[in-house]
């Protein structure tokens, strides 16, 4: 919490520091110089001067010689927990506290210095300096702010939430944004265009020409069941009696039971895109998130309309199955009739691509690589009408390997399980393989909607996907029987006649299925939404109620507004602040090596200690050796108990000033308040006798 608050620039830090313990360890001073490592905003702070041992003083600290700051220190005395408790006046505790500077033998000289009048004074000015500096970033970082506010504000500025004429101004706009947004979404629109996946319309347009083709195509009948289903029927229509000529009755039952099965990928494609319009409108009701009770009125009515147009749009698909159903039309421009269909082979009718079109690039992984060659790797893959190829990069560059469509089919692979991929194989039909020592290729892409567009490029391409049969030795020798030459004729004449019949629906159902979705459900809900949203809501419920704010939004607006006008009032208040006030320079920086080692966890070791120095509390004097002189006064470290002695006292000098001696354990020079003449043999901090004039000072 601590850092959070001195991290800031704008704010100025006391370090504060009890005078009874080792200043070097001091956590205050360690904190502010992690964010404050030149010393511009750290101002040091000694408290409790009078519960020193006797003897002991902080002088080298407050006059910033021991362990020096740039800005320095201030020694303050405060109120005890005694004097607290006997309820101590304010004015009394700066009496004593001014009193004990004055009376001191070692702050004395320095007492207009010390005490909390002065911390005050000293606080006020450097505060002042340091609004005065930073005021200028501070106007422009508010300035940028006010701006990014006025827009979103613009709208609450008279703001009024009990006013009528505002709740119905705000409902009409909201529904015609809502109109707007919808209908952008399902026909595309240049602005707001999402770039990272497919959204609205898009997604429709790829279920009617990818996935809705797809679905045909999985219907596809199988060879070997279709020629049986031919055959008994042929035999049935012939009943008793051998046949010399080919039933049209068995063309038209194999053809009716093929176009049946088309009910179920129409009626799943309807599904598909109502979900992707209820996704839709879903996505642009978002922006009604401010009233709830509207957004949910509009979601509820808007999906009700969904939910009826799609009754009446599976009616009208299955109708139109049903009229072909009714009628098999053998006169068809694109139908073979009997007298081709005997001439014309199941490959033959197959339309091929145009040779060396590319129909899709993009990247897969193949994942089926061996464990020796690096596992799953990712390759740039080329589809074309004749081949697949698959590259470094997109480059095209570096080909690795180029696989011919023929004999390829598609088959569904579960994918692993700690794989996220979805994965598709490709295999040969002859049993041969496919890359290498693979039989099959496992290609695997990120989401299932890209599995599904490959699958349907690879359609475009002529590869189909792999009939789901379950067939065993004894099961195909079941199915398996003998047809006459005649029979057989007869058999390859209806297939041929259904192949080319039912891919005439096929064709007509591809085109069929988006115009039906689209008049009877997409553009419907549209002119719904245009035309009798706002009836519907009306009529529904309270208008009132509708528009309701929200706990959050009304939280979030009156958040918005008390910070646009703190801004402006901020701004103003600075904009009145006079910045000619006169500042004082920032003092030169000092040698505070001591802080960084102290911020390592260990404390430094001074080569000298002066009489300043901290007594603990209960430690005795120590005598160092025999040799006779002022005692030893142990300082406290990290490590054992090291002593260092006082200093001796040192020799006059010229011009009044005090000379060291060459003891390498004395102190710096000490210039007294006033000249004096220290008495021989008697050191420094020794009190006088009671009622004699003191004739030197410390």
């Amino acid at each position: 919490m601590i850092l959070q608050f001195i991290s800031r620039e704008s704010s100025l830090i006391l370090a504060v520091t009890p005078a009874n313990m080792d200043l070097a360890n001091s956590d205050a001073l360690k904190m502010a110089k992690e964010v404050d490592p030149q010393g511009l905003r750290t101002i040091g702070v000694i408290t409790k001067l009078d519960l020193m041992d006797e003897g002991t003083d902080a002088r080298d600290v407050l006059e910033n010689k021991l362990l020096p700051l740039r800005r320095g220190y201030i020694g303050v005395v405060n109120r005890s927990q005694k004097d607290i408790d006997g309820k101590k006046d304010i004015r009394a505790a700066l009496a004593a506290e001014r009193k004990f500077f004055l009376s001191h033998p070692a702050y004395r000289h320095m007492a207009d210095r010390m005490g909390t009048p002065h911390l005050q004074k000293l606080l006020n000015q450097q505060l002042t300096n340091h609004i005065r500096e930073t005021l200028p970033s501070l106007r422009s970082k508010l300035q940028s702010q006010l701006l990014s506010l006025e827009k979103e504000v613009e709208e609450y500025k008279n703001f009024r939430p009990d006013d009528p004429t505002r709740k119905t101004k705000a409902l009409l706009q909201m529904v015609q944004q809502f109109a707007v947004d919808f209908e952008k979404r399902i026909e595309g629109s240049g602005d707001q265009v999402d770039t990272l996946e497919l959204s609205g319309g898009a997604r429709i347009n790829r279920i009617f020409h990818e996935r809705f083709p797809f679905e045909l195509v999985k219907m596809e009948f199988d060879e070997k069941d279709l020629r049986r289903e031919i055959s008994y029927a042929i035999k049935n229509i012939h009943g008793v009696r051998t046949g010399l000529f080919t039933p049209d009755l068995a063309f038209e039952a194999i053809v009716k039971k093929q176009l049946v099965k088309l009910k179920e990928p129409c009626l799943k494609c309807v599904d598909l895109v109502i979900q992707e319009l209820i996704n839709t409108f879903r996505q642009c009701t978002s922006k009604l998130g401010s009233y709830p009770r509207l957004r949910e009125e509009t979601e509820r009515i808007v999906t009700t309309y969904i939910r009826e147009r799609e009754g009446k749009t599976k009616d009208q698909i299955l109708l139109l199955i049903d009229i072909e159903l009714s009628y098999i039309n053998t006169n068809h421009e694109d139908f073979i009739g009997f007298a081709n269909a005997q001439q014309r082979s199941t490959q033959a009718n197959k339309k091929r691509a145009i040779p060396n079109q590319v129909i899709r690039r993009g990247w897969l992984t193949i994942n089926n690589i061996s464990i020796m060659k690096g596992g799953s790797k990712e390759y740039w893959f080329v589809l074309t009408a004749e081949s697949l190829s698959w590259y470094k990069d997109e480059e095209e560059k570096e080909k690795k390997y180029m696989l011919p469509l023929d004999n390829l089919k598609i088959r569904d692979v579960e994918k692993g399980f700690m794989s996220n991929k979805h994965v598709f194989g490709i295999f040969n039909t002859e049993q041969r393989n496919v890359y290498k020592d693979l039989r099959q290729i496992e290609l695997a892409c990120d989401s299932q909607e890209d599995v599904d567009s490959w699958k349907a490029s690879f359609l475009r391409a002529g590869v189909y996907p792999e009939k789901d049969q379950v067939e065993n030795e004894e099961g195909s020798q079941e199915n398996t029987f003998s047809m006459d030459p005649q029979l057989e004729r007869q058999v390859e004449t209806i297939r041929n006649l259904v192949d080319s019949y039912v891919g005439i629906i096929n064709k007509s159902i591809r085109d069929l299925m988006p115009k039906t979705i689209m008049h009877l459900m997409i553009n419907n809900t549209k002119d719904f939404i245009h035309s009798e949203l706002l009836a519907y809501l009306y009529s529904s419920a309270d208008q009132n109620s509708l528009m309701e704010e929200s706990a959050d939004q009304a939280q979030r607006r009156d958040d918005m507004l008390r910070m646009y006008h703190a801004l402006k009032e901020a701004l103003n208040i600075i904009g009145d602040i006079s910045t000619s006030t006169i500042s004082t320079p920032v003092p030169p920086p000092v040698d505070d090596t001591w802080l960084q080692s102290g911020s390592s966890g260990h404390s430094p070791t001074p080569q000298r200690r002066p009489a300043s120095t901290v007594l603990p509390p209960g430690r005795p004097p120590a005598v160092r050796g025999p040799m006779p002189g002022p005692p030893l006064i142990p300082m406290p470290a990290a490590g054992p108990s090291s002593f260092v002695a006082p200093p001796i006292p040192s020799r006059p000098g010229p011009q009044g000033a005090f000379v060291a001696n060459n003891d390498p354990f004395s102190a710096p020079p000490l210039i007294p308040s006033r000249p004096a003449r220290v008495p021989p043999g008697i050191p420094p901090g020794v009190p006088r006798r009671p009622g004699r004039k003191p004739a030197w000072s410390s």
